[in-house]
């Protein structure tokens, strides 16, 4: 029986494995993979490398087919080439000429615009050809490494030249990169194209924030304990800190990031799935369905602050010193018009109306050029209702907190108070640290190795669904709103954290920042 008559349906299964034997990794069937947009950025420092690293560690079946789709004069052989230099250059894992090998003899290159009929018919051949040669059973993923403006027309052009549906016993998927719209309405109408063409369950929406282990870990840390489910709610969590920042300007992404700004390219996807799988209820499963439909609950209770102007803050970053040079101000980039009102640092406080959570504020923030890079979680806890110590034992003693790092050093904090050693009574903040790269011997794959690897097995347990990204515009679509109307954005030197504003909005709480 051959390979690929063996394995003709997505339905066909191993008789040799068991699907509680942990020792064997879950490996791609036969399938490919085909990249529009496959000379950008994106592409060649996350995709290629990722999909060479999966090859790597054998989780990619040897037949594997790679195709870009870009507007290049190239042959295969100039297609391989670039291939090779971002997997030299960017792989997590050693490189090995015979892996390279096996996957060089089955990537393809289509020259070409997304309107052009002949460049798609010459796709569809690549697919035939690659079926016969390699054995990928029909079964294809299309990854959109696209400007958002361009989802449209290679969808359409996918269904119009055959290519989007699936031989008998095979698969299509459609992979879509962040942003999904700029508002809820051009959401909506993104997802009407891209629907009749794919059916919701073939669409993959990448945030490849859910890739990441920590952020995996977050429901393992919940779920799998006993010890931190019974204080995870509003008896005992006084509030709750989501942060990403960036040390780095918008660099060469002015066209893109202008007129986007922080709040959409960051809160609306990244920040608000932590925040829901942060504040989610236990699912009942740990597969698709159920994790949508607690997230979903979540970002459906979600309520925006009456008061705008008190409880969000934009600004964007001015001249300063970052890493020990001299950096220019938002306003002073290539390409950014000196009136622009485009956020670079967005912060908002939220509250979640429900039994667990009422009563909580979540403050989201995020920037660009802020006092290093970073991404946590920090779930800070009520102080104790009584102290028998007297002020000056604790007045260096803060709030417990759990804080989850996404990035970098990937790990958990325990913040909590402890004796100084000595004579006198005097208790101080300690932190008892988890890391990954310390407590495991196997590092942590690249987030598009993982994501990559659920779009070829159809697992959809990472990705963002229609209903979620519509609420998160729900969210966040009266915020723009109102900034679009109010005002002009604050101001905050380079390589600080943020403008006095966002100080002043959690003053106003009593409370205050934390320092990542």
């Amino acid at each position: 029986m051959s390979a690929s008559s063996a394995s003709a349906g997505s339905t066909w299964r191993n008789p040799l494995r068991d699907d509680r034997d942990r020792r064997l990794p879950r490996i791609a069937g036969p399938s490919g993979l085909v990249i529009f947009g496959v000379t950008g950025d994106l592409s060649r420092k996350k995709l290629m490398p990722a999909v060479y690293d999966l090859a790597n560690r054998g989780l990619l079946p040897p037949g594997f087919s790679l195709l870009g789709f870009a507007r290049r004069e190239w042959e295969d052989q100039d297609f391989a080439q670039v291939v090779h230099d971002s997997v030299r250059e960017h792989a997590r894992t050693p490189f090995r000429e015979e892996v390279w090998q096996q996957l060089a003899d089955g990537m393809r290159f289509i020259p070409g615009d997304f309107d052009d009929d002949t460049a798609f018919k010459q796709l569809r051949d690549a697919v035939d050809e690659l079926d016969e040669k390699r054995g990928t059973s029909g079964n294809y993923a299309f990854y959109l490494s696209v400007p958002p403006k361009f989802f449209p027309k290679v969808v359409q052009q996918l269904k119009k030249h055959g290519l989007a549906d699936a031989p008998e016993g095979s698969w299509r998927r459609a992979v879509i990169e962040k942003p999904f719209g700029h508002d809820i309405a051009s959401a909506k109408e993104l997802n009407a194209i891209v629907h009749d063409v794919f059916a919701p369950e073939q669409v993959f929406r990448i945030d490849h924030y859910l890739g990441k282990e920590t952020v995996q870990n977050i429901l393992a840390l919940r779920f799998a304990n006993q010890m931190y489910e019974p204080i995870w709610n509003r008896s005992y969590v006084d509030h709750v800190q989501i942060t990403m920042a960036e040390d780095i300007g918008i660099g060469g992404r002015a066209g893109y990031y202008d007129g986007i700004g922080a709040a959409r390219d960051v809160i609306q996807n990244h920040l608000l799935q932590l925040m829901a799988l942060t504040a989610m209820e236990e699912p009942a499963s740990f597969d698709a369905g159920s994790l949508v439909m607690e997230k979903l609950k979540v970002l459906k209770s979600v309520r925006v602050p009456a008061d705008l102007d008190a409880h969000t803050v934009r600004a964007q970053y001015a001249e300063g010193w970052q890493g020990g040079e001299k950096v220019k101000g938002y306003l002073q980039e290539d390409g950014i018009a000196p009136t622009s009102k485009t956020d670079t640092y967005a912060a908002v406080k939220l509250e979640i109306d429900n039994r667990r959570w009422a009563g909580v504020p979540f403050y989201l923030r995020t920037g660009k050029r802020l006092g290093r890079r970073v991404t946590e979680i920090a779930v800070v806890f009520q102080r104790a209702p009584h102290s028998p110590f007297d002020g000056a034992a604790t007045e260096e003693l803060g709030q417990n907190a759990i804080v989850i790092r996404v990035q970098p050093d990937e790990g958990m904090t325990v913040r909590f108070g402890s004796k100084v050693p000595g004579t006198s009574m005097e208790i101080r903040d300690v932190s008892m640290d988890f890391a990954y790269g310390e407590s495991f011997t196997e590092s942590s794959p690249e987030a598009y190795e993982r994501l990559i690897l659920d779009v070829l097995l159809g697992d959809a347990n990472l990705f963002p669904r229609t209903e979620e990204v519509e609420e998160s515009w729900r969210i966040l679509d009266p915020i723009e709103e109102h900034w679009d109307t109010h005002g002009t954005p604050a101001r905050y030197p380079s390589g600080t954290w943020g403008p006095a504003e966002a100080d002043d909005m959690l003053a106003r709480d009593g409370r205050s920042w934390r320092r990542p």
